[in-house]
């Protein structure tokens, strides 16, 4: 079996367990995600990034990216909208979807680093939380956490 047809028979099998997001949701977390964008303080590395996370009570969070000159004192626009739901009581969440680029120009995907993977490892079950990355409302790509960090460590390896 080829490595694209592995992986769509791997997608239809998750595709099972994922509650299946509407087309409309979709579309409304890319343009909120656009949106968070144009808020982006991006001064030293021009790549705006924007996020729109999709709780289970239905609420949708904003995030932009923000950077600061002493660089690790910057955030991603995944954790700023992680953390924001987190700090008004919001712990269960369906997906995110994620834009971005140099200059606000959306021309490939922008898929989250290791520290936002394992911030969305901490609050979501890695094969339902659904990752929507996007350049427009028509081109977009979903995966789960699982395939974006397939050997992730979460609060289910520290139960006895």
């Amino acid at each position: 079996m080829k490595e694209s047809e592995n992986r769509y028979a791997y997608k239809r099998e998750l595709s099972k367990v994922m509650k299946k997001l509407e087309q409309g949701q979709i579309q409304e977390l890319i343009r909120e995600a656009i949106r968070m964008m144009d808020h982006s303080y991006a001064p030293y590395s021009h790549f705006h990034v924007g996020a729109a996370l999709l709780a289970k009570n239905g609420m949708v969070y904003g995030g932009c990216n923000i950077e600061n000159a002493g660089y690790t004192p910057s955030n991603c626009a995944e954790r700023t909208a992680f953390f924001k739901a987190v700090s008004e009581g919001v712990l269960e969440f369906d997906a995110i979807c994620i834009v971005g680029g140099m200059n606000k120009k959306l021309e490939e995907y922008a898929a989250p680093c290791g520290v936002c993977r394992q911030v969305m490892m901490e609050f979501c079950d890695p094969e339902e939380f659904q990752i929507i990355l996007a350049t427009s409302e028509e081109q977009y790509e979903i995966f789960t956490l699982k395939e974006l960090l397939p050997l992730g460590f979460g609060p289910k390896n520290l139960k006895k």
